[in-house]
């Protein structure tokens, strides 16, 4: 018989968009497939992307390093909802009262600053990353996007650390994005793109739907917020200050050097996972384990 490995989990959402989220000394070489089954929402647990926490040393400002697999096992270099439920999962490893954290942490897209307003036993609180600069997304030289119809009154790629695609539509509600979502990544292949419908509401205001590589149709995207803010913003379309509404909430972004997102961060539950040598990395096994409600 195989050697057992408990692991620990917590698992948070930001808006619907859910992430795992675990501590280790060192991100596993078979983090990947254990994202595929973890992630898995009819034989695992059930989750948008798998969060490693690993602590840094030198001399630098991080003190954590955030790697991210998404469901579909592929790396993500950073995520703006997953950088805020990671801020909610280190509060709560701190004492218990612990008021507020700021914490820098280390992405493969640079340093992140995390500000969490709460304490260690809310389940909700409200969190705030800074996202850095945008940058220019891949070319989109020669893409041909078939939203069923629909009108693409602008179309835009932005990079926050990921490549984003943002169309400008009159009402996203009106693509089936199950259908062209993967259709449009599919001409950034083999990296991937997220692509991401909006409309402007009002100068304050936007609606957005994403279809995200690596998780599909998921619902809201940080770091897509943060691109369509900046994209339209650009445009003359907004003000520094947005709300972007998905479909699993709103959260606020604020345009600037640097580009800031705020909003909610949600612990669902806590997860003990025994994981045998023979069962690590095969998905469909089914997740043995312990698990603790939101109320427990």
């Amino acid at each position: 018989m195989g050697e057992t490995v408990a692991v620990e989990l917590t698992r948070h959402h930001g808006l619907g968009n859910d992430f795992l989220i675990t501590f280790a000394d060192d991100v596993p070489p078979d983090g990947v497939d254990l994202a595929r089954r973890l992630c898995d929402r009819i034989d695992g647990i059930g989750a948008d992307g798998l969060v490693f926490g690993t602590p840094v040393g030198g001399s630098g400002d991080a003190t954590w390093r955030f790697t991210l697999f998404n469901s579909d096992g592929s790396s993500a270099e950073v995520s703006g909802n997953g950088l805020r439920c990671f801020g909610q999962a280190l509060l709560r490893r701190e004492a218990t009262g612990t008021t507020g954290l700021e914490v820098v942490v280390e992405t493969p897209a640079g340093d992140r600053r995390i500000t969490v307003d709460g304490s260690t036993s809310d389940l909700e609180v409200e969190a705030e990353v800074e996202m850095g600069a945008a940058a220019a997304g891949p070319s989109i030289e020669g893409i041909q996007i078939d939203l069923g119809g629909v009108q693409v009154r602008a179309a835009h790629s932005i990079d926050f650390g990921n490549p984003h695609l943002v169309l400008l539509v009159d009402d996203p509600d009106d693509v089936d994005l199950a259908v062209a979502g993967p259709v449009t990544e599919s001409f950034f292949a083999p990296t991937g793109c997220n692509v991401h419908l909006v409309s402007v509401v009002d100068r304050s205001t936007v609606r957005m739907r994403t279809w995200e590589r690596g998780a599909g149709l998921t619902m809201a995207c940080g770091s897509g917020a943060c691109a369509a803010a900046h994209v339209l913003h650009g445009k003359g379309l907004v003000d520094d200050v947005v709300e972007v509404r998905m479909p699993g909430g709103a959260a606020t972004v604020m345009v600037g050097d640097t580009v800031r997102l705020a909003g909610t961060a949600t612990f669902v539950d806590s997860h003990t996972v025994d994981l045998g040598d023979d069962q690590v990395g095969v998905p469909g096994n089914g997740v043995p384990g312990t698990e603790v409600p939101a109320n427990g």
